[in-house]
């Protein structure tokens, strides 16, 4: 609790300098964020951040605290986020949350994301289980991309497509259920594929048996 404090403390001194960092020049940006994650490294080394910026004068910043999907860190951001302090123009969120450009995605307006050389469209992407652990409830998945064969060598894809999938599913949630994701080149036969952004709602809709039964016989049309 005191690492808390401590922590706390800090950032309540230095709110307005953190709420103003998009106005700085870069050289000050990477100075100021520089030490946020300082401070925020003595309570715990494994918890990043994120700033999200009102698109309105009168909005709040957002401080999107997160463990990169890691559960063994997932009580500290809680703890951290429970105690944090009441400021008129913040607001303080765990974890990365779903995207609420949902609608988007599903009509197909999406911007794409841009990964060094990799460009992808979260609309683009489909997937499909291939198992699921009844003990754990987590998924085995298959994520197709239309462009596999294109970056299936870039070191960056794995990195790339998790993070796709973190924005539309949110960090606690994709950790809870995805134990094991296989990437591979869309095939001509698109049977049964779910669109990446239904997984929510996939999750919600079948239990572990119809898993078993149901999508490993769907996994075998598309092999």
């Amino acid at each position: 609790m005191r690492k808390i404090n401590t922590f706390w403390n800090w950032f309540q001194d230095n709110n307005q300098t953190i709420k103003n960092l998009i106005n700085e020049t870069p050289k000050n940006q990477k100075h100021i964020s520089f030490w946020i994650n300082k401070n925020l490294g003595y309570y715990c080394k494994e918890i990043d951040f994120m700033i999200v910026y009102p698109k309105t004068a009168n909005g709040k910043c957002e401080l999107i605290l997160t463990a990169n999907g890691n559960p063994e860190y997932f009580n500290q951001v809680i703890d951290l986020v429970d105690n944090a302090p009441h400021l008129k123009n913040w607001k303080f969120t765990a974890f990365i949350q779903p995207t609420e450009r949902i609608d988007e995605i599903i009509n197909g307006l999406d911007e794409p994301y841009i990964f060094h050389e990799i460009s992808l469209k979260a609309s683009e992407l489909t997937f499909l289980p291939v198992e699921y652990n009844e003990l754990s409830h987590k998924l085995d998945i298959v994520v197709f991309l239309k462009s596999y064969n294109l970056y299936c060598d870039s070191k960056t894809l794995q990195q790339a497509i998790f993070i796709i999938m973190q924005d539309i599913v949110g960090e606690k949630s994709l950790c809870q259920n995805i134990n094991f994701v296989q990437l591979a080149q869309i095939p001509e036969n698109k049977e049964g594929l779910i669109q990446l952004y239904d997984f929510q709602l996939f999750l919600d809709n079948l239990n572990g048996v119809e898993l078993n039964n149901y999508f490993l016989k769907m996994w075998k049309t598309v092999r």
